[in-house]
């Protein structure tokens, strides 16, 4: 899997260069999205404080300043644990801050900042060592186990053009337990013709990007899985496992998954008693757009998440708490989603190609947006203001290796929507 893809969406270089490295102090002004989305505002509502966000990436380092307090790392699973508080390139470390950081010493300010992290460490193909690949849980044995924890959302800022019947199984697992699932579109490019896992699965909402005037990042794969869109350009992450210093201007839709995530978290901890798809209806029904909702588009989905919408109206009707608001995307042809998904038998694993490192492979996408709509999807809607974030594609550092998370996959799991 890629990072954005299977280890964090990985954090990849879209046409940049990077800094040499900000000191911690001052990186915070470089998260654009806060003011538009009015985060100081939200945070009087909602400040995540109750929810739990299970993060399945490169590891979480629990001691940045940012994350002291901030990470639970006694409720990770012994069976998953391992290297779930060694982050070697930085970006789960980024992923969580952007989540749920405090915004201590000047670092990454989380858009949820009271919720909590648990940190899950999966094998992510090519970008794992072969220790990793030896030790560490598979994203299938991950999600399985934030499924059986009291983890509300599960942020995957990872990807592989991949399907796993193990990973798959392991979604449906989750879902059927309650989870929001949100990942990373991948970075690929909207022409590419690639989708990616788990962004693909049913019951998983698919993130990609969106720039500070509100335009749909050229780089984020389109598709019939892109669900959302999220603040994902020129923005900060770790250089490299050291935590000592933050590169530039960086792009991905891992950035995206991670701001949705929290936004999700925001939504949850002010209506406790919402089911998962109360929460994703909210996601869904105040997203800002310029088209109509029951005609989401390939590259901008329902549109540019406003959480602020949700927390600003006491009055807001969820729907009803066990109507799956995707249920046309999460069944063949729209029909009766079952209430209770049976789990996978134990012995079921995810195929070889779940976790290895994509290879770009072409294979058959979801349906493709006209050019005409695709001109609509192009700007998010104008009162768009609460900008959010999808999975992390951004690069680790001048000497670390790329890191691509969420990639392009020619086995297509869900129906989805045509466009």
């Amino acid at each position: 899997m890629r990072v954005g893809g299977a280890a964090a969406s990985a954090l990849i270089a879209v046409g940049v260069s990077f800094a040499p490295g900000a000191t911690a102090a001052d990186v915070q002004p470089e998260q654009w999205y806060l003011g538009p989305m009015q985060a100081e505002k939200m945070w009087k509502t909602s400040t995540g404080e109750g929810v739990k966000v299970a993060v399945i990436d490169t590891g979480v380092n629990p001691d940045t300043p940012s994350l002291r307090g901030q990470v639970l790392v006694d409720e990770v699973p012994k069976q998953v644990a391992y290297g779930a508080t060694d982050d070697d390139v930085g970006h789960g470390t980024t992923m969580a801050e952007l989540i749920a950081g405090t915004g201590a010493d000047g670092r990454l300010q989380g858009l949820a900042p009271d919720a909590k992290i648990v940190p899950y460490r999966a094998v992510l193909g090519g970008s794992s060592s072969a220790k990793d690949k030896k030790l560490a849980p598979t994203s299938a044995e991950a999600i399985r186990a934030a499924a059986d924890s009291d983890a509300r959302i599960i942020s995957m800022s990872i990807g592989n053009e991949f399907y796993g019947a193990g990973e798959a199984a392991a979604v449906r697992y989750a879902a059927s337990k309650g989870k929001i699932l949100i990942a990373s579109v991948g970075n690929s490019g909207q022409d590419s013709g690639y989708i990616e896992y788990p962004a693909a699965y049913e019951y998983v909402i698919g993130v990609s990007s969106i720039d500070k005037n509100s335009r749909i990042s050229d780089f984020g794969q389109s598709g019939g899985q892109v669900d959302l869109v999220a603040p994902g350009e020129n923005l900060p992450a770790y250089c490299n496992g050291n935590f000592e210093k933050y590169c530039h201007n960086l792009n991905g839709t891992s950035f995206s998954t991670a701001i949705a995530s929290a936004a999700a978290a925001l939504i949850w901890s002010a209506h406790p008693d919402w089911t998962a798809n109360q929460v994703t209806r909210a996601l869904i029904d105040t997203a800002g757009r310029k088209w109509p909702k029951d005609e989401p588009t390939s590259t901008a989905g329902y549109g540019t998440i406003r959480p602020r919408s949700v927390l600003a109206d006491p009055n807001y009707d969820a729907g009803e708490p066990y109507s799956d608001p995707l249920r046309k995307e999460n069944t063949q042809e729209g029909e009766k989603l079952v209430t209770e998904i049976p789990p996978a038998p134990a012995s079921a694993k995810p195929s070889s190609g779940a976790t290895a490192p994509s290879e770009g492979v072409a294979g058959s996408s979801k349906d493709k947006q006209a050019a005409a709509g695709s001109d609509d999807a192009k700007t998010a809607a104008a009162d768009a203001s609460s900008g959010s974030g999808s999975t992390l594609w951004i690069a680790l550092g001048a000497a670390a290796a790329v890191v691509v998370i969420g990639g392009g996959a020619f086995a297509v799991l869900r129906a989805r929507r045509a466009n």
